[in-house]
């Protein structure tokens, strides 16, 4: 057995070093050959179980703005990361979280206790440094790259200086990934469950039983959020998210503008049907 994605890799690539050079000597004389064949049921697969073994990728995972997917969904959010986090050292997966708002209610306590490893640059206050880094120091930085690290393991903070990397280097990287092979996306993770628990069901019948009621919620509380339909109407995520939309494409609500700002409402009151 193996305990990460590394120990598997290292172990397919011996197992195939191993049956290259029994298939070398193999070649070479034909006594080798009958025992081959006689010890293949102990290195091949049983007939009948077609295993197809490959080296596995590492995955990195960026989020640019955890502070934007807390405000829409803060706890679904937050139950996500840390279940992706406590598996992810041992399915090679490297989570990589960075936000401009270093609050209690974006940087939790499960996320930073599944997250060992953090960085720090310039921050305001003592109360934003130990947010991110449960020490005092962040905002005594010099900015331009000046940077606070904390080792995973380890409480000792290391103080390091990010190398500036400009447009022409960013774009020599972008390159060479892109020669490493063509892109695959799954698109089955766009398709909506049908019934499922997470969209809060998909048929427009039960859509439109919430509907009236979700246009009720909206004129009265003058609040137009998708995390404000989930709560108040005990629906799922996509469904919530569909009525938004639904909303704003009829006019009775205003864009988002991207920040904690709320929405416009353009509708009066109205009762529930």
């Amino acid at each position: 057995g193996v305990r990460n994605i590394d120990g598997y890799n290292k172990k397919l690539a011996r197992e195939e070093k191993e049956l290259a050079e029994r298939k070398i000597q193999a070649n070479g004389e034909d006594e080798t050959v009958d025992m081959m064949e006689d010890d293949l049921p102990e290195v091949e697969p049983v007939e009948g179980e077609e295993l197809e073994h490959g080296h596995l990728p590492y995955i990195v995972v960026i989020v640019d703005e955890l502070a934007d997917l807390m405000m829409v969904a803060g706890r679904e959010i937050e139950e996500a990361i840390a279940r992706l986090a406590q598996m992810a050292r041992a399915a090679g997966i490297h989570l990589i979280l960075a936000t401009q708002r270093p609050s209690v209610d974006v940087i939790t306590g499960l996320i930073k206790a599944n997250f060992p490893t953090r960085i720090s640059f310039k921050v305001f206050s003592r109360t934003d440094s130990r947010t991110i880094l449960d020490s005092m120091g962040a905002e005594t930085l010099l900015g331009m790259g000046d940077m606070l690290f904390l080792p995973p393991g380890t409480g000792a903070l290391q103080r390091v200086h990010g190398a500036f990397v400009s447009e022409m280097e960013v774009q020599r990287v972008v390159e060479f990934l892109k020669k490493q092979g063509e892109p695959e996306y799954d698109k089955s993770i766009l398709e909506t469950p049908a019934g499922g628990e997470g969209s809060g069901g998909s048929d427009d019948e039960e859509e439109d039983e919430k509907w009236d009621e979700a246009l009720a919620l909206v004129a009265d509380t003058r609040q137009a959020s998708i995390s404000m339909l989930q709560r108040r109407l005990r629906v799922g995520y996509n469904r919530a998210a569909r009525m938004i939309e639904k909303m704003e494409q009829e006019g009775i609500v205003g864009p988002s503008d991207g920040t904690s700002k709320p929405r416009e409402v353009f509708i009066n009151r109205i009762e529930p049907q």
